[in-house]
């Protein structure tokens, strides 16, 4: 009970724990990257959680947070009270009400003829009045009568002294029971309702529990007069006792203790320890994970057009659709006017009718990639071919975003020709063979090129909470215009979805597409992600229907971005349009097809990467990729989308490459074998380096398109006056911008950012070596302040380190303090979102101070103290000081954390408390505690929430402070900021100065913090001899710091008005409830010996006797909006309100001008239990410490400083100081008499006596005043009186005003 344990905290790892079979992270991509952010990026992902945990921290709540705490009373045993049987009978008398004390009852009822000769019918039963009596010795009788004259003779008795139970049965008649006698007979009754039968069954159960209850109690009253015959026959014959002392002294022990622990403990029954309040709980803190929005997954069943046919040669097998088709799904938004995810692609083409398509070309197929490689390590290859079922997420549901399906064919001709034999209802199957034969040809010759073909929507939920609209269905199949197919026109179609009108004119091919939506549950199984990382629970089989996870392309904005866990590095191309009809320089460019490669280099035979994710039926990875092609369009618009997956490390010569085909349809040479068909002719060559400036291009850009490639084509550059560097080029069009084209990054890994980029690039400048310039790091810093929301969000853990990295590693004042401000941005920049649980993520899970090299890096901690101090100068940025007050509790974590780590890392545990940290931060943060004391008590009017903020975070982390340094050196902070408060304060300063005290004496080691340990003797004092103190005498202050000061507190702010009373009282009683509950100190010796440090209530309690003297309890409660007249009373010479003086005790009549001397109810300022506390001095930290260490900890020990006691002396004159004489509200005395009769209840019977004998006479008859107060206040009054009080209540707080 006295120690500090010696484990009381520890650092420990937690393994991440990702939804994915291994790391999102490449194998190879740790040793690729170069790029500073990069390798950062994939640290984070990398690392496990750094957690530090406190082994005794459930304790160090208020006592609605202990991890036992005492469950809400449901077994208090039942007591009958005279006030309440009154009641009863007055109001109950008709049908329930007391005869001799007894239960009465009567009413008609159905008998049945229970003969064991006739089984009972409904016929059986005769109406009959049946009357419950009480007899006089007590029995009970159920008679019946013809009747409802009771007076005669009744036709027949129950005797329930006989009967064993009473239960329904209702096999015979409804709203039956059945009464159960002794004699395994039974009598069987009904009622007219089912009401009256339940009021019947526990009438008569009542009175069977009353009979068992008085058999029980006589059958205890005899064992008992045969125990007190035994007791004579043994004390006059042998005297056991003098035989088996030991015996009888262990029996009544264990009586003893059966009744302690039986007994209920005193603050369960406090209304307040029920109440449940949930203001003090922390927000739960979980590590950074993925979160999606709604997920939805998407089921694609079928596309069956109308035109159908057998496709095999010899006619055999079923009938299908009579050529591929290819079906691409996405979301639009057309609230917000873009396509939020990524396009899935889906082949439902039968078996026979993928026969028709060519297998792709093997350069295409040939060769492998990282990302290849590692998918192969999980599953084959085939498994991914067919994907059927799609899982989309939406962060913003609403009901303006549709589900859209693009169909695709083998390009053929025209859309308009190729989809009109799908629009004809007439008799088909002609038409079917026709259609069949072309698209066999069309196949074969063209099979590897698309065109567009058609499009169907439908909406996917019904409101904006993300209920999904699973009735809606595929709208028709809208035959696609080759003039409106962009993502753009898309967006415009769909904007007229909902108008019958305008949808009614869109030409419709005649098919279904057959596709459901459906919610995703938590444990869904068999499904990869965007990358093709499968899931833990995913199931290794051939026959396994993989599910696809498809992208979001989430809005960014700060509050919908989440910080990224996960490797992810996606590129999606867009190729949206080629202006090609004023070209000269080659003959034919009509059928235009746009290829699209990922390369790093443009020498003569390098070939493009194997990145880009193929399409179903094809290979998981290709080279290249196709746009769809629009027949006979020099102009075309397209919507393809191209996904790649980057290398982890992009450099300069990483480019897209455009190669653009005419794509020959006609197969002109119909009979002729002498010239060679060829399908594809290059008419263009356009590239897009994809870094600028180090960052990856996203815009959308406009590009010339060259009719050569030659090698090293990426170095020409446009030099003006008709000259260049470079190869030769030849431009089409003279080198107008031809191709539009725009690109969408998805990547954790990489940053579009030009601040963040530009601040990581000049950080691994330094660090290779360069010479780092303080001014131009301070530029990069200031510039991170117009860093996007978004980013700053999505990359947090990685910026964040980065920040505390540079804060140990300079030298130089002001780029730490700019480091500390751009924190600080970054914190109110999450707060401002909404987004704070970040944070607290990052603090508790993802920060990890850097390793400590002396002669290298400082701490974080100490570092960190410094910069905060430099920023709550005076002379400081006040906007910048004022979000480090709102948002201190951030600094302050990362300072305990840093603390934490720094102990355990470098072995300084085992160091005495006051050798752990050195003077420079011993003196850090005692600056910053000065530091803030001004802003907190100026600032509260202007700036409330900073104010209240800075002084939670302050007191959290001077708590936790005592489990790492030494405890005299803490009390010093203490004293200084509490000093910093005076009587007569605002109440907003009261308000945060027991804040202050309730967090601090909430330490889950509050117990030992104040039991002295007194040193040089070489033991620990026993407890028999401590000197007990009954009064706040400067002895007990000194050796009990927290204690003292907390009670102190208490009993100055009795002198205050009602509102600060309460608070100060609350703080004290709930910390009692939480000594009371806390099972560490569960025995009765322990809750003696913390009782020992609350006895000087006793003599505060006694101070103010007279105003608890309240033993009237008023049933109509003062409306709590009259304080102001109760406290503002003039001050005759015969006020009632003021107390009687005892001798020695006279009003002070000297008192100072301010008071305008009207305070009523005012006794001399100190009497014997309010001394000057000197002696809570910084310097004799010897009283209530642990750490022998504690005395010498530090030079300033010794220095006297002016404290928290010393101020109130001075402040003596004060109106505040003096002692009130006004009576206390009844819930202010209710809840000192608990904490009263919790100390009198715990304490030891020698604490009593000696306090009994040391205490004056007067004193005595104030403590037997204050116990007959208990008697009053807690008075049972009885239910009547309870409900008077509660409407009295509601009426007064109902009143206005």
């Amino acid at each position: 009970m006295l120690l500090f344990p010696y484990d009381d905290f520890q650092t420990a790892i937690l393994r991440r724990q990702g939804r994915y079979v291994c790391s999102t992270v490449p194998t190879n991509a740790e040793k690729e990257a170069q790029s500073l952010f990069v390798t950062e990026c994939i640290k984070t992902y990398n690392s496990d959680w750094h957690v530090v945990n406190y082994k005794f921290e459930d304790y160090s709540g208020e006592f609605r947070q202990l991890p036992n705490k005492v469950a809400k009373l449901d077994k208090l045993p039942v007591h009958v009270y005279e006030v309440d049987e009154e009641a009863d009978k007055d109001e109950d008398a008709a049908s329930l009400g007391s005869q001799k004390g007894g239960i009465t009852k009567h009413g008609w009822l159905y008998k049945g003829n229970m003969n064991s000769a006739i089984s009972v019918t409904m016929r059986s039963f005769k109406r009959r009045f049946f009357h419950l009596i009480q007899l006089g010795d007590g029995s009970y009788n159920l008679n019946f009568y013809k009747d409802e004259k009771i007076s005669k003779e009744p036709k027949g008795s129950i005797f329930l002294d006989s009967c064993m139970g009473v239960v329904q049965n209702n096999k015979v008649r409804r709203f039956a029971f059945e009464l159960k006698m002794q004699d395994k007979s039974s009598y069987l009754l009904a009622a007219d309702s089912e009401l009256e039968m339940e009021e019947w069954i526990t009438t008569l159960n009542k009175i069977l529990q009353l009979n068992f209850e008085a058999a029980m109690q006589e059958k205890r009253n005899g064992e008992a007069h045969d125990d007190d015959e035994q007791s004579k026959l043994e004390s006059s014959s042998s005297g056991l006792d003098s035989y088996l002392p030991e015996l009888a002294k262990s029996t009544r022990e264990a009586e003893i203790k059966l009744k302690n622990e039986s007994r209920v403990k005193l603050f369960v029954l406090d209304p307040d320890a029920q109440k449940l309040d949930f203001m003090g709980l922390e927000p739960e803190v979980k590590p950074f994970e993925e979160k999606f929005g709604k997920r939805i997954l998407v089921k694609c069943n079928d596309l069956s057009f109308n035109l159908q046919c057998c496709v095999a040669e010899n006619e055999e097998g079923p009938t299908t659709n009579v050529e591929p088709f290819f079906v691409t799904l996405s979301l639009f938004d057309i609230k917000h006017n873009r396509k939020i995810s990524a396009d899935f692609h889906v082949d439902l083409n039968h078996f026979s009718v993928r026969q028709m398509l060519p297998g792709p070309p093997q350069h295409l197929v040939n060769g492998s990639g990282d990302s290849l490689q590692r998918i192969q390590s999980f599953f084959h290859e085939a498994m991914l071919q067919y994907p059927k079922q799609g899982i989309f997420s939406v962060t913003c549901p609403h009901p303006d975003i549709f589900l859209v399906a693009r169909i695709e064919k083998v390009l053929q001709g025209s859309i308009t020709h190729c989809a009109e034999p799908y629009m004809k209802s007439s008799d088909s199957s002609k038409v079917a063979q026709k259609v069949l034969k072309n698209a066999k040809q069309a196949c074969q010759r063209l099979g590897q090129y698309r065109m567009p073909f058609a499009w169907a929507a439908r909406t996917l939920f019904k409101d904006s909470s993300g209920n999904l609209d699973k009735n809606a269905r595929f709208s028709a199949l809208y035959r696609q215009d080759s003039n409106k197919l962009s993502n753009e026109d898309m967006l415009k179609l769909l904007a007229d979805f909902r108008k019958p009108e305008k949808m009614a004119k869109l030409p419709v091919i005649l098919g279904n597409l057959d596709i459901t939506i459906d919610n995703v549950s938590s444990d869904f199984p068999n499904y990869v992600n965007s990358s093709y990382i499968p899931m833990k629970q995913f199931e290794h089989s051939t026959k396994t229907l993989v599910t696809f996870e498809v992208e979001e392309f989430v809005p960014c904005i700060p509050k919908h971005t989440q910080p990224f866990t996960i490797y992810n590095n996606h590129l999606y191309v867009y190729p949206k349009s080629l202006k090609y009809d004023s070209q000269k320089s080659f003959a034919k460019a009509r059928n235009i097809a746009i290829c699209i490669e990922f390369k790093d280099s443009d020498e003569e035979d390098s070939q493009p990467l194997k990145c880009i994710y193929g399409r179903p039926g094809g290979p998981i990875f290709t080279r290249s990729s196709s746009a769809a092609v629009l027949h006979h369009q020099q102009n075309p618009e397209l919507y393809d989308e191209i996904k790649i997956e980057l290398p982890t490390q992009l450099h300069e010569k990483h480019h897209l490459l455009f190669t653009f085909y005419h794509v020959s349809c006609d197969n002109s040479n119909k009979g002729s074998t002498k010239k060679k068909d060829v399908v594809e002719t290059q008419v263009g060559y356009s590239w897009l380096p994809l870094l600028k400036d180090g960052r990856v291009v996203t815009s959308e850009q406009h590009i010339p398109v060259s009719a050569n490639l030659p090698p090293g084509y990426l170095g020409y550059q446009e030099l003006g006056m008709g000259k260049h560097h470079g190869p030769e080029i030849k431009w089409v069009d003279g080198g107008k911008p031809l191709l539009r084209v725009s690109t969408h990054l998805v990547s954790t890994v990489y940053t579009q950012d030009q601040h963040l980029h530009n601040f990581f690039q000049y950080c691994q400048k330094t660090e290779s070596g360069a010479q780092a310039l303080g001014n131009d790091l301070v530029k990069y810093l200031k510039s991170l302040h117009a860093m996007e929301g978004h980013v700053m969000i999505a990359f947090l853990p990685t910026i964040l380190n980065q920040l505390f990295r540079v804060l140990t590693r300079t030298t130089q004042e002001e780029v730490a303090v700019n480091v500390t401000r751009v924190i600080i941005h970054v914190v109110a920049q999450c707060h401002e979102e909404g987004l704070e649980s970040h944070l607290r993520s990052y603090v508790k899970y993802a920060y990890k101070a850097e390793p400590y090299v002396a002669s290298e890096y400082k701490t974080v901690h100490e570092e960190l103290a410094k910069s905060m101090t430099t920023i709550l100068k005076p002379s400081a940025d006040f906007l910048t000081s004022n979000k480090l007050l709102k948002y201190s509790w951030f600094f302050f974590e990362v300072l305990i954390k840093s603390m934490a780590q720094h102990l355990i890392e470098n072995s300084k545990v085992k160091l005495l408390r006051n050798q752990r940290f050195p003077a420079s931060y011993h003196h850090a943060v005692e600056t910053v505690v000065n530091m803030l004391m001004p802003h907190i008590t100026q600032k509260f009017k202007d700036n409330p929430e900073a104010a209240k903020n800075a002084n939670h975070s302050l007191a959290v982390f001077i708590k936790r402070c005592f489990t790492f340094m030494d405890r005299g050196f803490v009390f010093k902070q203490i004293n200084n900021y509490i000093s910093c408060f005076a009587p007569g304060d605002p109440k907003t300063l009261f308000e945060f100065k027991f804040e202050f005290l309730r967090v601090v004496c909430n330490h889950e080691h509050y117990i030992p913090l104040n039991l002295p340990m007194p040193f040089g003797k070489g033991r620990i004092q026993r407890y028999q001899d401590l000197q007990l103190d009954y009064s706040l005498t400067d002895e007990f202050c000194k050796y009990h710091f927290l204690v003292g000061l907390l009670l102190r507190e208490v009993g100055n702010a009795l002198q205050e008005f009602r509102d600060v009373r309460q608070i100060a009282i609350s703080v004290l009683k709930n910390l009692l409830i939480k000594h009371s509950f806390d099972d560490r100190y569960a025995s009765r010796s322990h809750q003696g010996r913390i009782a020992t440090l609350y006895l000087p209530l006793f003599g505060l309690l006694i101070e103010n006797v007279q105003r608890i003297n309240v033993k009237d309890v008023s049933p109509f409660p003062v409306n709590p909006s009259t304080n102001v007249k109760d406290e503002s009373l003039s001050m005759p010479t015969a006020n009632p309100l003021v107390t009687p003086q005892k001798s020695g005790n006279t009003l002070d009549n000297n008192l100072h001008k301010d008071l305008f001397g009207v305070i009523s109810g005012i006794a001399s300022p100190y009497t014997t239990s309010t001394p000057n506390i000197n002696s809570v001095r910084n310097a004799d930290s010897r009283g209530s410490l642990v750490s022998t260490d504690s005395v010498n900890s530090l030079p300033e020990r010794n220095i006297e400083k002016t404290n928290s006691l010393d101020k109130h002396q001075q402040s003596g004159t004060l109106g505040s100081s003096v002692v009130r004489c006004d009576k206390l509200d009844q819930s202010e005395i209710k809840s000192l008499l608990m904490c009263f009769l919790y100390i009198l209840k715990s304490m030891s019977d020698d604490a009593l006596f000696t306090y009994w004998n040391k205490a004056s006479t007067s004193e005595l008859m104030d403590f037997f005043t204050i116990s007959e107060v208990c008697l009053h206040q807690f008075q049972y009054m009885g239910k009547r009186y309870i409900a008077r009080n509660d409407a009295c209540q509601i009426a007064a707080a109902e009143q206005p005003g």
